[in-house]
């Protein structure tokens, strides 16, 4: 592997690295029960990356080829100052060196942030919403406003930020609103992705009394619409249909049924600096101190090589009564 700080990403199986996720926080305002434990114990602030930090990782990935950034958490809109680093990032569409800058959240905070983040070059974000009835939401998210998810996306969508709704599917819970979900989010111009739930971290619940594969919500959704398959692609795994009776997108993302591996562009860095090559896999790099410690403009930029190298074919994801989480870090952790 090249060690020239501008060598582009290529790992041991040919996959170009160009989509990178970064979470900037592993703090919610929810602690949805599919991802959180309720009594979450989160980082001190002590060992979190400053945003300064964070921008400089940021702007080394770019140069070494990243095209699409996506910013996450946790709930990425609760990080102290989160807007300093989007316009620090933003800068590198303005340049033409970053082709988008997209965010993940929840939604509760878009009416504050909605305008402040179109003004700083996000033009898309994908707001997470399981469920459209008021009393249910409070159960999934526990500590939730539905009021004001709503009040969010009615201010992102006025601001001009595009939505894309994901939706996890919950066997004998949502199964029955995502036809609803579907045509509220295509009545507003929005796509939806369902995904399947993964086995990240020691939650409450038994995952498999939730896991509801996509194979079997398609085949139902089936029998009250018409899919047809088309290539349409955001960068990230999702498989999409457009969906006759309401004119929109729905994406489908099947970690469990569908290993979607083999085309994987993107790695994953924390707000503490370390970069996990694959969410299902317990293999990292701490960049941390490799920032931290060194001047040598080329540290940084060997140290990304020397993970990439290490980037591991695929995940091992599975979910029955007999296994543990495949990795006991919660997705609030990795950042999805």
């Amino acid at each position: 592997m090249s060690q020239d700080q501008d060598a582009p990403m290529i790992d041991r199986f040919g996959r170009a690295v160009t989509y990178l996720r970064v979470s900037v926080t592993d703090r919610c305002d929810f602690r949805c029960t599919y991802c959180m434990a309720e009594n979450m114990t989160f980082l001190s602030k002590k060992d979190l990356l400053t945003l300064d930090e964070l921008d400089r990782l940021c702007f080394a990935f770019v140069a070494k080829g990243v095209r699409k950034m996506r910013l996450t958490g946790g709930e990425p809109l609760v990080r102290k100052n989160i807007m300093h680093l989007v316009r620090l990032i933003g800068r590198h569409i303005t340049s033409g060196h970053l082709d988008e800058l997209t965010l993940t959240t929840n939604g509760s905070l878009l009416s504050r942030f909605g305008q402040e983040l179109f003004d700083a070059g996000v033009r898309r974000v994908n707001v997470s919403l399981d469920t459209l009835d008021p009393q249910k939401f409070k159960e999934i998210t526990r500590w939730g406003d539905f009021t004001k998810v709503m009040e969010g996306i009615d201010a992102a969508q006025k601001a001009g930020l595009k939505i894309k709704l994901n939706v996890v599917a919950l066997k004998g819970f949502n199964e029955d609103d995502i036809p609803d979900m579907m045509r509220f989010a295509h009545g507003r111009g929005m796509d939806l992705t369902v995904i399947e739930t993964m086995p990240m971290g020691e939650i409450e619940e038994d995952r498999t009394d939730r896991y509801l594969p996509l194979s079997v919500l398609r085949e139902t959704l089936e029998k009250q619409f018409t899919f047809r398959e088309i290539p349409f692609k955001t960068g990230g795994p999702a498989r999409y249909v457009e969906v006759a009776e309401t004119g929109g997108r729905m994406g489908f993302i099947k970690p469990m049924t569908h290993n979607f591996c083999e085309g994987c562009n993107r790695v994953r860095l924390t707000c503490t600096g370390v970069l996990y090559m694959c969410l299902g896999q317990n293999d990292a790099a701490d960049l941390r101190d490799v920032l931290r410690e060194s001047n040598d403009p080329a540290h940084l930029p060997a140290a990304i090589d020397e993970a990439i190298a290490r980037e591991p074919k695929g995940h091992d994801f599975i979910i029955d009564r007999n296994n543990r989480p495949a990795v006991s870090r919660h997705m609030s952790m990795t950042g999805g």
